[in-house]
């Protein structure tokens, strides 16, 4: 037994209860755990070559309730409800009888990113295994207290009984002598579906109340004892290099009443201030701080982006997804042949609220647990930004604890990371706990964003049936989140570390749900990854010639590549239907063989029966997908009207037909895919990055006299659709995620619907009304 896990477990320490470990991945007990276990001694246990500590998480059970110590975290989306569900079915207790204990390095285990839909589904069938395991010992402790055998026991509402007798024992009694920590059991009877009484009601979110009432805390929200405030003064354009801080100005910002200090290591530029109202005056050029950049290497000009993209010079990997059959012998032979090409810009997170960290960076560790740095962030994933913190500061990991705070939410890696980053630098300068709220200006500006994409597709037709299919997808990186590599976030790279890996060798080539589920015997599916950016010798990890980027600093945004290459396959599909004079629908259920996948369409088969006829500036559209081509299925329909006047385009209904096997909370599964519906329409009609040679221009919402260049205008509450969703639960199916699935299918159905409506395709997105004039014109 370690050390780290005795202090883990110094919380049980007199106190009656009952623990279970669980692990996301495959567990090993060795032999002396085994061995304790069966003596009911404390194990140790060791998970597949991993620490014990790190990989460690912990249902625990005291007469004061039970509690869940998770490693993923509620981000908005409703998977503490979710989880809770899970548990507290497994146990035979009411949902608020249970607590949550999320994202902290030094109690919660390491289960990875809360990312990729995979909370609900991964995490859940453990978390149930684990609460499975806590009741059977609560049967044993029960059938020990009356002297029974555990068949004669019922339990509900966390009171066993004796059956047919009055003899009840809370569970309360049960753990008030109890203390044993236990090893999940994968063999633990679970319950049956069939009996459930919780896990697929629409309980209500356990979060929602605190913050209707504003009294929930965010990261924003967080302060502590000693606290400043820290601004970043970005460079001039990405690949600008620091020169020199106009004496007169560092002058002029320390007579500002509060300002504390500046902080400058290579092209890291920031300060420090008592107040943020100090800190932004000191980091304003025209009431503080000066400095004068060297213009570097100019970005890949916007307009010229789907061309290089597609550049072979600018190709880092090319990679076959999907080989089937033979595309080149088949696709000449089909007699009708079409190719088409599609975009998707740069895009953004967007979150409503700025990032924002604390962090308190001290001289010395603390006695009691070690810790020199500690950070309150909204990170999706605690134990990764630690250890890029910790080389950040050049301090062992062990050092830093980074603590999750709910922040305004963004689905991917948005800037939640880099200001954490940012907030360690100041402080460890300032020796004092330093807060960075970023401006709205930072955010857009400065964000990692999802990556822009282009599609060129083949295809050919012969008897009405697809007979050839070609999809070759263009892309940066989709992968850039924090590591043990300090050039992960903002403040490394610019204090001289380049990230490793580096984004221009990660294996994540955007082709994100670029296969299809269709049974087109001739298909091939190849995935291009797009250069990000140059520097000499291109050694990650340490310091290295200066970095430049050739385009703008990509990441994974909600379904990281699903979203656009759906958006090809949909969009093309129905190109296809339409050279062949197909029903788009009835075409996609004759090239479907799944049962699953055909009754998700088939339930739009109504809706699509009555759509508006089309040609006269109204029409509708459909398109179908399942989540990374293995789990969650989506069928989706769209209604769009056409201003053929002003080329605007309104999409006033939306139905979704859903299939994520079983449903833990229909009312949460619910918005998950109304939030899907909205996002994606923003990202269809209006959302695209706009640059030049330095950087991002769109850093406000909306376009005025102060901002008179396009910005990055999001989806509004007036243009929200109807929604009308079509759950398809399966109660002895695993569950899995909806937090991407359905977005998916947005931009194919509208793009399809705009097409019935006016007869035109448009290819590129956002889909404004200036391109929809063009396309007309």
């Amino acid at each position: 037994m370690t050390t780290n896990e005795l202090t883990r477990r110094g919380f049980l320490t007199g106190v009656g209860s009952l623990a279970v470990a669980f692990t996301l991945g495959p567990a090993v007990l060795d032999q002396q755990a085994a061995q304790a276990v069966a003596a009911g001694r404390r194990p140790g246990v060791r998970i597949d070559e991993t620490p014990a500590d790190d990989s460690l998480a912990w249902l625990v059970l005291t007469p004061a309730g039970v509690t869940i110590h998770s490693g993923k975290v509620e981000l908005g989306t409703g998977v503490q409800t979710a989880l809770t569900q899970i548990v507290v079915e497994e146990l035979h207790l009411p949902t608020g009888r249970v607590g949550y204990v999320q994202g902290d390095t030094q109690v919660t285990p390491d289960q990875g990113t809360t990312a990729g839909s995979k909370t609900i589904q991964n995490g859940g069938p453990e978390l149930r295994r684990a609460a499975a395991t806590a009741f059977q010992a609560l049967l044993d402790l029960a059938a020990e207290w009356f002297g029974v055998s555990r068949d004669r026991l019922v339990a509900s509402d966390g009171v066993i009984s004796v059956a047919g007798t009055r003899r009840r024992v809370t569970y309360e009694q049960l753990l008030a002598n109890a203390d044993l920590v236990l090893v999940a059991d994968r063999d633990a009877p679970l319950a049956s579906p069939d009996d459930y009484r919780i896990v697929g009601q629409s309980e209500p979110r356990v979060e929602l109340p605190d913050k209707v009432t504003a009294r929930f805390r965010y990261v924003h929200d967080v302060r502590v004892p000693g606290m400043l405030h820290g601004r970043v003064i970005r460079p001039a354009g990405r690949n600008a290099r620091f020169q020199a801080i106009d004496p007169g100005s560092l002058d002029r910002a320390r007579a500002i009443p509060g300002f504390v200090t500046v902080v400058q290591r290579d092209n890291f530029v920031g300060v420090v201030a008592d107040t943020e109202w100090a800190a932004i005056q000191a980091a304003n050029p025209s009431t503080g701080i000066e400095v004068t950049w060297e213009d570097g290497q100019p970005l890949v000009a916007q307009e010229s982006l789907p061309e290089a993209l597609r550049d072979p010079a600018n190709h880092y990997r090319t990679v076959e997804v999907v080989g089937v059959g033979d595309v080149d012998e088949a696709l000449p032979a089909a007699s009708i042949q079409v190719e088409a090409s599609y975009f998707t810009p740069f895009q953004m997170h967007a979150a409503m609220g700025p990032s924002c960290a604390v962090a308190d960076v001290r001289s010395q560790p603390d006695r009691e647990t070690g810790v020199r740095a500690t950070v309150w962030s909204s990170t999706q994933n605690v134990y990764n930004l630690r250890d890029s913190v910790a080389s950040l500061l050049g301090l062992p990991s062990g050092s830093v604890r980074v603590i999750y705070e709910e922040g305004a939410g963004c689905y991917g890696h948005n800037g939640a990371d880099d200001v954490a980053g940012d907030a360690a630098l100041l402080s460890e300068a300032a020796g004092r706990p330093v807060r960075v709220q970023w401006s709205r200006q930072d955010e857009h500006g400065w964000e990692p964003l999802g990556p822009a994409m282009a599609h060129d597709l083949r295809g050919g037709v012969t008897n009405g049936e697809v007979v050839a299919w070609e999809h070759i997808t263009s892309t940066p990186t989709h992968v850039s989140r924090p590591n043990a590599n300090p050039g992960t976030l903002i403040a490394g790279a610019l204090t001289g570390t380049l990230p490793s890996p580096l984004p221009n060798s990660s294996g994540n080539t955007g082709t994100r749900n670029g296969p299809v589920n269709y049974t087109f015997p001739n298909r091939r599916v190849i995935g291009k990854l797009v250069r990000s950016f140059e520097t000499t010798g291109e050694t990650s990890g340490t310091p290295a010639a200066p970095l430049r980027y050739r385009f703008m600093r990509s990441t994974a945004l909600r379904s990281l590549g699903g979203f656009s290459n759906s958006f090809a396959n949909e969009s093309f599909l129905d190109e296809l239907a339409a050279a062949s004079g197909a029903d788009p629908l009835e075409l996609r259920l004759r090239s479907l063989d799944d049962p699953r996948a055909i009754a998700v369409v088939e339930a739009l088969s109504e809706v699509w029966a009555a759509r508006p006829s089309g040609g006269d500036g109204a029409g509708a559209g459909i398109a179908f997908q399942r989540y990374e081509a293995e789990f969650a299925y989506v069928a989706a329909y769209a209604e769009v009207t056409v201003d053929a006047d002003s080329g605007a385009i309104r999409v006033p209904r939306v139905v979704v037909a859903h299939d994520c096997g079983l449903i833990i909370n229909p009312d949460g599964l619910r918005n998950q895919i109304e939030g899907n519906v909205i996002q994606g329409i923003g990202r269809t009609l209006k959302e695209e990055v706009h640059f030049d040679a330095r950087g991002v221009t769109s850093v406000v919402w909306e376009q005025n006299q102060f901002n008179p260049t396009p910005q990055y205008p999001v989806l509004r509450f007036s243009e929200v659709p109807d929604i009308e969703i079509t759950l398809i639960d399966r109660p002895h199916e695993p569950a899995w995620g909806s937090g991407e699935p359905a977005i998916g299918c947005v931009p194919g159905a509208i793009g399809n619907a705009v097409f019935a409506a006016t007869g035109v395709r448009i290819r590129t997105l956002p889909m404004t009304p200036a391109r929809v004039l063009d396309a007309l014109a």
